[in-house]
């Protein structure tokens, strides 16, 4: 149903944003989801036809200028900035697709029933477990999960949207981590396989190769099928930037269903257009 007060726009129910997904999928189209730091953003991303726009603190961050994993760091209340964007910026200009709340779901200073209460109120349709302690590996990882920062804590902030009939599309790392989500409810299921690479803050050395994407990609894909089929799957991250990426992805991928693209989308084409721009403008003579 569309908004009552509106007439259109969010905030969606859960059914409903899963069947505008399954529309795109019936049709034998990728569905794309746009991470959205800035209004803007998010505005021209919805012109170019998105299916979601999904909201997180590290999009400040990238267009401010820093990596994207700088919305890992303790740089600022992670919930409270993706409210903040989510309330001033993007709400306000989109028009008709989903939008999606990157909430920290292991934040132990929040009542999270009472938070994805005010995310909900908010007119999000949806949530996205970010930061999320799925990407973080070895030693830290190990102290996070025995001092009460687990990632079942992200597992139980999805598990009660699914109650709250909130939509939910999730980042994981292992297949193990994409059965836990599935089992509760998720809708969607992104297998996170790095930073992204490439422009002027992405990655070089500290990502996987396609083929290592690949072979991630597929196991978690692998997993999730077993465990809800009904579920759908999208691949980001590491290698996968460019829609000649995605389509490489897509065709050597069985089961997945699209991409979710941050820095893919407003990182790479600000830093590309603003810079030719700018070397156009720079070329005229007096």
């Amino acid at each position: 149903m569309p908004n009552p007060w509106t007439g259109k726009g969010n905030p969606y129910t859960k059914q409903e944003v899963r069947d505008r997904l399954q529309a795109v999928v019936n049709q034998k189209k990728a569905i794309i989801a746009a991470g959205a730091g800035t209004g803007i953003s998010a505005k021209f991303i919805e012109k170019g036809g998105a299916d979601l726009i999904i909201i997180y603190n590290s999009g400040r961050f990238r267009m401010s200028g820093h990596g994207s994993t700088a919305g890992m760091m303790a740089y600022g209340d992670a919930n409270a900035v993706a409210m903040e964007i989510g309330e001033f910026e993007v709400l306000p200009v989109v028009e008709e697709i989903p939008v999606i709340c990157g909430v920290h779901g292991s934040d132990p200073r929040r009542r999270m029933w009472h938070f994805l209460g005010k995310v909900k109120d908010m007119g999000f349709s949806g949530v996205n477990n970010f930061p999320t302690h799925s990407i973080i590996d070895g030693h830290f990882r190990n102290v996070l999960e025995e001092t009460g920062m687990s990632f079942q804590k992200e597992v139980d902030m999805v598990e009660l949207a699914t109650k709250m009939d909130l939509f939910s599309i999730v980042y994981v790392g292992k297949p193990e981590e994409a059965v836990q989500m599935a089992d509760v409810g998720a809708d969607a299921i992104i297998a996170h396989v790095g930073t992204t690479v490439g422009g002027s803050i992405g990655v070089t050395s500290a990502t996987a190769s396609m083929d290592d994407a690949l072979e991630r990609t597929q196991k978690i894909v692998d997993a999730v099928k077993k465990a809800n089929p009904d579920t759908f799957l999208l691949a980001h991250g590491g290698p996968i930037n460019t829609p000649a990426d995605v389509k490489y992805v897509l065709e050597h991928c069985k089961g997945l269903h699209g991409f979710v693209g941050a820095s893919s989308l407003e990182r790479m084409g600000i830093e590309q257009s603003l810079t030719n721009l700018t070397k156009e403008f720079k070329a005229l003579t007096l």
